[in-house]
């Protein structure tokens, strides 16, 4: 089949980088994809924005470049849409829960008609043509409910509900977006499709207990469950629970405790840590008593010691100091709002939610970071006395290495669309 990608250049914030750059799941999005279409595609062209399809007579699958979908969902697409033998173009109900929930909000990708949401991907039997029907994908969600929200944490109390989806896709407009493809459709998403195989499959039940007898581990603990990479060195203390997927050349140290997470190659997870529902990107440093709880990191990030970070994502290239706390909700109960994909605050439909910090940051010690506040990539931060408590948007104009003798020593990696980077040669 011919794969055909339309690019989107359009970057997400605070990154100041196109979505399919950013990792999801510890791949570059791009790579995601390819990898989940590598047994459908045989060969791809890449389309720069406004251009036209090629004219061709074979099947052809095309799609934006800011999707993320997982195996599960483009399996059900191909194959419905082959039943079809009509060109289709991927839809979504508004009754869907896990789509109006969490897809929905913050995003600008999607084209609505009535009841429906259209999606960019597109299945064509014969080659590219204008008229498609829809094909409407069940997600599949279940109910998660992970802990009671007080009134005074939120503006609707109740239990913190997550529409957990057993196959995905999502368009990546925000950062806010990453968040729900990590941990909501990512994680939570793998944990209930392994319960959903124990409770119908006796026999993978079975290998899996065999498993844990076998290692004399309980059942969680077991290689069955958790996937250990080459050359890891683990201290007998640390709690291990699954699913967890643990790369090469990765140390985990004493007392340290990780559960259902995606751990990528040499990561170091110093003592005392708590991982929980959380991705950790290849080379991170987290020295000891670091804390991430549904939290995602991009490759080579560091966050010290004392530092807790809840449902938040951290760039690639970036250093969190000593002693920080984002939190997840306002102290008054309040609608919690984040940037959309056209950089306007709006309700994200989340009760509670951390903050994202872009790449190649610097932040210092001992900051209060309020809920959905983002840094921008490059940012230099130090708590002051006159802001010790973040409670706006940070952007590179604000960052503190301007005020340095050193300045010359950051450099800014990651401009926004239109500005220069000031590296010359």
């Amino acid at each position: 089949m011919f794969k055909i990608i339309l690019e989107n250049k359009r970057s997400i914030s605070p990154f100041n980088e196109p979505a399919r750059d950013l990792r999801i799941q510890n791949k570059p999005l791009w790579l995601y994809q390819r990898d989940v279409l590598a047994p459908y595609t045989t060969h791809e062209l890449e389309l720069p924005p406004g251009t036209r399809l090629p004219q061709t007579h074979e099947p052809c699958l095309v799609y934006r470049d800011n999707l993320w979908f997982d195996e599960y969902y483009m399996q059900a697409f191909i194959t419905e849409a082959q039943k079809t033998g009509r060109p289709v173009r991927a839809a979504f109900s508004i009754k869907d829960p896990a789509f109006r929930e969490h897809c929905l909000p913050l995003s600008n990708s999607y084209t609505r008609a009535g009841d429906l949401y259209f999606v960019d991907l597109w299945y064509y039997p014969e080659g590219p043509t204008a008229n498609v029907d829809p094909l409407v994908i069940d997600l599949h969600a279940r109910e998660i409910g992970y802990y009671h929200v007080p009134t005074y944490m939120a503006s609707e109390s109740g239990d913190l509900i997550y529409q957990v989806p057993l196959r995905s896709l999502i368009a990546i407009d925000s950062w806010v977006h990453v968040f729900i493809a990590e941990t909501v459709f990512g994680l939570f998403g793998r944990g209930a499709r392994f319960e959903d195989r124990l409770n119908r499959d006796v026999l993978f039940k079975l290998k899996i207990l065999a498993k844990a007898v076998y290692e004399g581990k309980q059942v969680l603990e077991s290689s069955g469950v958790v996937q250990m990479g080459r050359n890891c060195v683990i201290d007998p203390s640390a709690v291990i629970h699954g699913p967890t997927t643990i790369g090469d050349n990765v140390t985990v140290g004493a007392n340290a405790v990780i559960e259902n997470c995606i751990i990528g190659d040499n990561v170091n997870v110093s003592q005392g840590c708590q991982l929980m529902l959380s991705v950790v990107g290849d080379g991170t440093f987290l020295p000891f008593r670091a804390s991430l709880f549904m939290t995602s990191i991009m490759d080579n990030g560091m966050v010290a010691q004392n530092t807790c970070l809840q449902m938040c994502v951290i760039g690639r290239n970036s250093f969190v100091g000593a002693g920080n706390t984002f939190t997840d909700f306002n102290l008054l109960s309040a609608q919690i709002k984040a940037r959309d994909g056209n950089g306007e605050l709006k309700p994200s439909n989340r009760p509670v939610l951390g903050g994202c910090v872009g790449h190649n940051c610097r932040i210092g010690s001992g900051l209060i970071i309020f809920p959905a506040r983002t840094i921008e990539s490059d940012v230099v931060l130090v708590a002051r006395e006159d802001r010790r408590v973040v409670d706006r948007d940070i952007y590179f104009e604000d960052s503190d290495h301007h005020h340095l003798a050193a300045r010359t020593n950051h450099k800014r990696l990651y401009p926004r669309p239109g500005e220069s980077s000031g590296e010359s040669w």
